[in-house]
């Protein structure tokens, strides 16, 4: 069978088609949060719209009954009628919906894995031809069981009802689903079908008349909420509960984010669903959406180009660790695992940094100036080499100078990156040598003599592995730890003051800000040799290296022929591909101009979305970021022209979210005040809920905090039902998480990957939100970097429900 006629045979079983892909999951709400609210009562109707608008051509039919028996015809609201009987009337309709939903996807779910139990009996076909057609079915198999199990949790969450009555309900969910028949049950909410349930506005209702979303524990409906968007319209329509965006701002919250596929709005949709190619900047204040919106951005463009970008790969780049596993649920949740993950000490394969430089260290480190510094330290000597070589020839002494080497070095770096050019360095040196051969003893045996009496000698080919060993960057970064070289390299680059500041910055236990720095000597070095286990030989490296001579005495070796052997390592080329088809930057504002370096080399080719907000900017040269920011983007300006490279060409699309959903109105209005008292260029947005619970400033009575710091812990984890954080100083962190570990009530929430409970530092709160926060001494962190107010602003806005500031 051919590839594309056994596509063809998956395609037409119901459970595999092209556009039942994964879909959002349900969290922050559609259209305006002001949206006008009208009657009350309930009903559900027909199931599911036109077939041919849900595959993606925009296209509109006439809807058929699916399978699923349907819930019972909708009906007019009763007069009079208690609202807890039409809430429960109405939940139940839902429900007999979602039952029907769920027996499919379990059909859904056994055919697909009979579809897998098939492509393994490929494999006895006897044939090459049928392995491959096993490995195809099973891998389409197994893509799409991992589907529906993602979906399983919230599998159905908004309906929409529609001017044309003629038009059955759409019912929006994580992935689109059919019944046996073909007909649609459920719409991907990333289809086109589906973008009206988040732009649809009272103002804009896009032949919408009401749009509900349902609220579900796991396959039981637990409520609905209703929108009316056309009150002419829907005058015969029931409106039930206080709207979902109000609901799911309400919600308690735990230590990871989740999806906001229910209650995206219209100005996060925008952005979600903007044109691929270029790149997408998302800005707004704190509390606004903007890292949410950029992952289901991420899950839309896998939808809606999934070869391109499952074979590219999707990079997400986030500030830190914890950051990284606040959010590492959400894109599954939308049932898309082809993403990379990495914090920004995790970005160099094989490196995972944690622990961040003190911040006058980290100004220097991240400073454009040390790409200038790093490509002068890897074209230096190795440290400890030898100065000079002397070898001798018959009655001859041939001397390398110094001065000599240096001259090598600087040719052989001159042709290329310094780890590719180690097979050349043998060819170099020798034919160096071969020049102070002089006279009769030039013309006695020749020069291929003299090369197999060279190389045949133990002290040329130490020589060769101690002055051009192969580097690693670890390696090369180390070298800075000499502050006369630092000197040297950095003369007339780094300012005054910088080779002080960067005394003892250095240890083998790399920081955050040094993986930046590994990058960009990993990229000046070139790919690093690995070793592997057998013995091989140095001429291994000449055989191509320009010299012919060279070649038998290389062949000889390689067989095994001659008497001397060299143990060393076999280079080879790392076949690790770092680019990627889109990179995804949050808190984009923290970037330093080295990792702006770092991220754009993985997205040389890529498009990209960057997400970000000045005024929480932890880097104190905004201006120097914004450069290499717009470089690593569009490119180098060429040289003696006012354009750019290639990669100018890439189209800008920015989007701005001007709306706080995370905060209470009285917290941020709090935050924000601060925010103009410290001068912050701030982009204040608007909170939209109030909750009448001011935040509390109180001042420390006792010199030692530990007793109010824990009543403080204590009282709110008894006042909200979700997480409690303990901000603290840098230098009182390691303190403060003592202090809840040693208390035994408060111990046990810290406890887990679900605990309560979380001291940690103000950097270490970007992109967080908790029920509750705890600011203990916010003056010290204010003083604890130049841009200690941008950090004090970011944990002032962190909570969602309390805020207690414990200030002395």
């Amino acid at each position: 069978m051919c590839g594309r006629d056994l596509w063809c045979s998956w395609s037409h079983r119901g459970t595999l088609a092209r556009d039942e892909g994964p879909g959002y999951p349900p969290s922050l709400g559609p259209g305006s949060p002001t949206t006008p609210r009208a009657g009350r009562g309930g009903g559900l109707g027909r199931v599911v719209g036109s077939d041919g608008g849900l595959t993606g051509s925009g296209s509109s039919g006439p809807a058929r009954r699916p399978s699923v028996p349907p819930p019972p015809e909708e009906s007019a609201p009763v007069s009079g009628e208690p609202s807890t009987d039409l809430v429960a009337r109405e939940t139940a309709h839902e429900q007999a919906f979602v039952d029907g939903v769920y027996r499919q996807l379990e059909t859904s779910t056994r055919n697909a894995q009979a579809l897998a139990a098939e492509g393994h009996g490929r494999a006895r076909l006897g044939h090459e031809g049928g392995l491959v057609e096993r490995d195809a079915m099973v891998f389409q198999a197994a893509r799409r069981i991992a589907n529906l199990d993602a979906a399983h949790e919230g599998l159905v969450f908004g309906r929409l009802d529609l001017k044309d009555r003629a038009e059955a309900p759409r019912y929006i969910g994580r992935i689109g689903l059919r019944d046996e028949n073909r007909d649609t049950l459920l719409i991907d909410w990333r289809a086109p079908a589906a973008a009206v349930f988040y732009q649809a506005t009272a103002s804009e209702p896009q032949g919408v008349v009401r749009r509900r979303v349902l609220r579900c524990a796991g396959r039981t409906v637990v409520g609905v909420e209703d929108d009316l968007l056309d009150a002419e319209a829907g005058s015969d329509m029931p409106v039930v509960g206080e709207g979902a965006l109000m609901a799911q701002l309400a919600r308690a919250r735990d230590r990871s984010m989740h999806s906001i596929v229910a209650t995206i709005q219209a100005e996060q949709d925008r952005a979600i669903r903007a044109p691929a190619k270029g790149v997408v900047e998302i800005s707004g204040g704190p509390g606004t959406g903007k890292t949410v919106v950029a992952l289901h951005r991420a899950a839309f463009l896998l939808y809606t180009d999934r070869s391109r970008y499952e074979r590219g790969g999707v990079l997400v780049v986030g500030p830190s660790g914890v950051f990284m596993r606040y959010i590492e649920r959400v894109l599954p949740s939308l049932g898309e695992t082809a993403v990379a993950l990495r914090a920004l000490g995790e970005v160099v394969d094989g490196i995972r940094a944690d622990q961040h430089d003190p911040p006058a260290v980290a100004a220097v480190k991240g400073a454009a100036r040390m790409a200038e510094v790093l490509r002068r330290a890897a074209r230096q000597a190795v440290p400890g080499a030898p100065e000079d070589f002397r070898f001798f020839y018959r009655d001859d002494t041939l001397v390398l100078t110094s001065r000599d080497l240096a001259r090598i070095r600087r040719t052989l770096l001159g042709q290329g990156r310094r780890n590719a050019q180690t097979r050349r360095v043998p060819a170099a040196l020798v034919d160096a040598l071969w020049r102070q051969v002089r006279g009769e003893r030039a013309l006695d045996r020749g020069r291929e003599a003299f090369v197999d009496e060279i190389l045949s000698d133990d002290r040329f080919l130490t020589f060769v592995r101690t002055w051009w060993p192969p580097l690693e960057a670890p390696e090369v970064l180390g070298w800075l730890a000499d502050s006369a070289l630092l000197r040297r390299v950095g003369e007339g680059v780094l300012e005054s003051g910088d080779v002080e500041t960067l005394a003892g910055a250095w240890s083998p236990e790399l920081s955050v800000e040094d993986v930046a720095l590994v990058d960009e000597l990993r990229y000046l070095l070139g790919d690093p040799p690995e070793e592997v286990a057998d013995v091989d030989d140095p001429l291994a490296h000449l055989v191509d290296a320009n010299l012919p001579e060279l070649g038998s005495l290389g062949e000889r070796r390689r067989e095994g022929t001659d008497e001397q052997e060299y143990a060393g390592p076999r280079t080879t080329r790392r076949t690790d591909d770092d680019t990627y088809a889109h990179v995804l930057v949050d808190e984009a504002q923290d970037l330093s101009p080295m990792q702006w370096r770092m991220l754009g080399r993985r997205g040389e080719a890529a498009t990209w979305t960057i997400v970000g907000d000045l005024a929480q900017s932890s880097w104190p040269d905004a201006a120097e970021a914004e450069a290499a920011r717009e470089v690593a983007l569009f490119g180098e300006p060429l040289r003696g022209r006012q354009r750019w490279s290639v990669r100018s060409s890439r189209p800008r699309h920015s989007f701005h979210l001007a709306t706080n959903y995370r905060n209470s109105a009285e917290i941020y209005e709090h935050a924000a005040a601060y925010a103009e008292r410290a001068g912050l260029a701030a982009d204040l947005p608007t909170a939209v809920r109030r909750t009448g619970v001011p935040p509390e400033e109180r001042v420390l009575a006792d010199p030692d905090p530990r007793a109010e710091v824990e009543a403080a812990a204590r009282e709110l984890l008894g006042q909200v039902e979700g997480t409690v954080g303990v901000v603290a100083p840098l230098a009182r962190l390691g303190e403060v998480r003592s202090w809840l570990r040693a208390t035994a009530d408060l111990a046990e929430e810290t406890r887990g990957e679900d605990a309560r409970l979380v001291a940690l530092s103000g950097l270490d709160t970007k992109g967080l939100e908790f029920d509750a926060i705890v600011v203990l001494d916010p003056d010290a962190i204010e003083a604890e970097s130049p841009t200690g107010t941008a950090t004090l602003y970011v944990v002032l806005t962190r909570a969602t429900q309390r805020l207690v500031t414990l200030r002395r």
